[in-house]
C-alpha cells in the first residue's frame, strides 16, 4: 500500500511538471509570435526606438539579397526609408508562421508577403524567414534573423 502510494505521488508531480512545461512553451510561443508582430509594425512605420529593444546588440542580420547588417547598419536602413526613399515596404505580413522553443531560445520560422515600392515600382516578393530569440535577462530579444526569397 505505501508504495502504491508513493509511485502515485511521483506520477502526480511528473504529470504537474509536464503541464507546467507545455504551459510555459505556450506562453514563449505567444510572447514570440506578439514580438514578431512588433517588428513588422515598427519596421513599417520607421520606429527605431521600438525595433532597438527588440534587437539584441549582437544580431546578425542576412537579407534576402545574401548582405549582412548589424543591428546599427539595419536601424540606419530604417530611419532613412521614408516615403520619398528610391525603396519602401509597405506591408510585411506573414503568410505563415511557427515558433519551435528550446529552452531559452527561440526560433520563428515562416513564409511572409512583403509589398512596396522600390526605384518608383511597385513589387510583391515572398521571403521565407527563421528569427533566432534569446531570453537574456528575462526579456527575449532577437539574435539572429534570415530572409530568403520564394522563387517557387
Amino acid at each position: 500500500m505505501k508504495k502504491i502510494f508513493i509511485v502515485t505521488i511521483l506520477i502526480s508531480i511528473a504529470t504537474l511538471r509536464a503541464q507546467a512545461q507545455v504551459d510555459t512553451q505556450a506562453a514563449t510561443q505567444s510572447k514570440i509570435v506578439a514580438l514578431e508582430q512588433l517588428w513588422n509594425q515598427a519596421y513599417k512605420a520607421g520606429d527605431t526606438k521600438a525595433l532597438n529593444s527588440i534587437l539584441d546588440d549582437a544580431i546578425v542580420l542576412v537579407n534576402d539579397d545574401g548582405s549582412v547588417q548589424t543591428k546599427a547598419e539595419f536601424l540606419a536602413t530604417v530611419k532613412t526609408s521614408s516615403p520619398q526613399s528610391a525603396a519602401q515596404q509597405q506591408q510585411v505580413a506573414p503568410e505563415s508562421f511557427k515558433v519551435h522553443v528550446f529552452g531559452n531560445v527561440a526560433i520563428a520560422t515562416g513564409v511572409m508577403r512583403v509589398k512596396g515600392v522600390e526605384g518608383g515600382k511597385p513589387y510583391t516578393r515572398h521571403e521565407r524567414f527563421v528569427d533566432t530569440w534569446l531570453l537574456k535577462h528575462g526579456t527575449w530579444v532577437c539574435i539572429g534573423t534570415d530572409a530568403t526569397p520564394v522563387l517557387h
